[in-house]
């Protein structure tokens, strides 16, 4: 009996993400099929006598891609960031309009941001530890001054990344934890909800990276 539960708790780890993923990448493509695909399908069908799957899909997709182009291209900065500022102050919306955008925001532009490799460091108090974010190693002038290589880490705030604070730590004080970029963003986006597939190796030191 033990060994059947054991079982089970294994399946539906590995079988409900997978679910899931599906599951939500399906809504995503109902979702954006349907916002043109009604109005295409009864096009197509009534000229050509047919119609073709997934053409809301694509539609929708060229009309974003449309949508960022103009706003980025034909439209002044300022009147697109008004734009946004409305539909921001609109109600319910203000309160998740924000954080999702931080989020898109930083999750497509990471690779811009430097991050290295992840740290996990002593922060905000000893024994209280933060996953961070290492953004150079190299300062010569602030070593010089402490007596200390120093290594600067950006600790992002939840959920919301995009919002946090840089700290310069004696670089024998910080944990490279064998953890890649991604998860450790979806361990912070997602309030630490979300474990990742954490590797079982003990974590390594600044010393000995």
């Amino acid at each position: 009996m033990g060994k059947l539960k054991s079982y089970l708790l294994t399946g539906i780890i590995i079988v409900i993400p997978v679910f899931l993923s599906i599951y939500i990448l399906i809504v995503v493509f109902n979702f954006l099929d349907g916002l043109l695909g009604r109005f295409l399908n009864t096009l197509l069908t009534a000229t050509i006598g047919f119609y073709i799957p997934g053409t809301g899909f694509v539609a929708s997709l060229a009309l974003i891609v449309l949508t960022g182009f103009f706003a980025e291209r034909l439209l002044k900065r300022r009147m697109a960031l008004r734009l946004e500022a409305v539909f921001a102050g609109l109600p319910l919306i203000r309160n998740i309009y924000p954080a999702l955008k931080q989020v898109c925001l930083f999750v497509s532009q990471q690779k811009h941001f430097g991050f290295k490799k992840v740290a996990l460091v002593e922060y905000p108090r000893t024994g209280c530890w933060s996953i961070g974010f290492v953004t150079n190693e190299q300062f010569d002038a602030l070593s010089r001054a402490t007596g200390r290589e120093l290594v600067s880490v950006y600790i992002s705030t939840t959920p919301g990344p995009l919002s946090g604070l840089v700290f310069f730590f004696p670089k024998e004080e910080v944990l490279f934890p064998e953890m890649s970029v991604t998860e450790a963003l979806n361990i912070i986006i997602s309030g630490g909800v979300f474990k990742g597939d954490l590797p079982q190796k003990p974590i390594v030191s600044g010393g000995a990276s």
